[in-house]
């Protein structure tokens, strides 16, 4: 199939008749019925039945359009990336990427410290998932992202700037004064009380699965989630243990539960990542060397 063909049988799955796909990307009726003829004779087979003026895909159509779809993503990714290149991004402007749990409490703070060397600085900061961190960074639309793990991809340069680590919050009432005296919880305790658990596709939820399946400990998971401020707000509420990194732990609110180290630890490593090929600035220097020494404030004043 060519390009020409893709568009106009994309544009018919998407509106059902010729006349709507004509209307979509603006070209006559007959040019649309003449483009999904030809395409049809090149493939050999056809992509629709015809009847009362409506188009119905046919199996071969339905198995082709997921891949057309993709296509499509990908295209809209490779004019994303020229408009980027074309017009760059306004100088003295910092674009930043990174995962939610270091937009609530470590970005706010490092920020604060950045803006009192760098006032006049236009910041914009996007809180997503890694993987859309990594394909924001390569589009180039990021100057800089944070994660919690180690990324491996050839086109990024990763910078290790601290390991936090996992932690208990627990709800008050919830675990007996003479477990809460000890400062620390370990797996095999936790196997019964309710626990809100971390998604296990998450990076730090991967390493938690893990450490239950060497230690032999079978979680009682009242609630899987897939943010770590979610599993706090959780536990805020009463529903169970929330297991999640130090970052997050600083916004627990001490008058709810309470926060114990976890054994064994699990380290949350904090990563820096940026084009492998585009040397850094001195604003992503700056911010990066801010984000950094919050971290290690954080890992300092939590349990461990």
């Amino acid at each position: 199939m060519r390009l020409r063909h893709i568009e106009v049988f994309n544009a018919i799955m998407l509106t059902g008749s010729v006349s709507a796909a004509a209307r979509l990307i603006n070209v006559t009726q007959p040019a649309v019925s003449r483009t999904l003829q030809h395409a049809e004779i090149q493939l050999g087979f056809a992509l629709f039945q015809r009847a009362k003026g409506r188009l119905t895909p046919t199996t071969e159509a339905l198995t082709l359009f997921p891949h057309i779809e993709r296509l499509f993503a990908q295209l809209d990714e490779v004019q994303r990336l020229a408009t980027s290149l074309r017009g760059g991004h306004v100088a003295g402007e910092l674009r930043i990427v990174t995962v939610l749990a270091l937009s609530y409490e470590v970005l706010p703070r490092a920020l604060a410290r950045f803006k009192k060397k760098h006032p006049d600085i236009v910041v914009s900061v996007e809180a997503l998932h890694s993987p859309q961190i990594v394909s924001t960074l390569m589009l180039q639309e990021a100057d800089v992202g944070f994660v919690f793990s180690a990324l491996a991809h050839p086109s990024l340069t990763s910078e290790h700037l601290a390991d936090s680590a996992m932690v208990c919050v627990v709800p008050k009432g919830l675990l007996p004064a003479r477990q809460l005296k000890a400062g620390r919880l370990s797996l095999s305790d936790l196997a019964s009380v309710p626990v809100i658990n971390l998604d296990a596709r998450d990076p730090v939820g991967t390493r938690l699965s893990q450490a239950c399946r060497e230690a032999g400990v079978g979680l009682n998971s009242y609630v899987t989630v897939q943010t770590y401020h979610a599993a706090l707000a959780m536990a805020h509420h009463g529903l169970g243990v929330a297991l999640v990194d130090g970052c997050t732990a600083v916004s627990a609110d001490r008058s709810k539960v309470d926060v114990l180290a976890l054994e064994p630890r699990i380290a949350v490593p904090v990563q820096a990542l940026r084009l492998a090929d585009k040397p850094g600035s001195v604003l992503v220097r700056a911010i990066t060397q801010a984000i950094q020494r919050e971290i290690q404030q954080v890992v300092a004043g939590v349990p461990a």
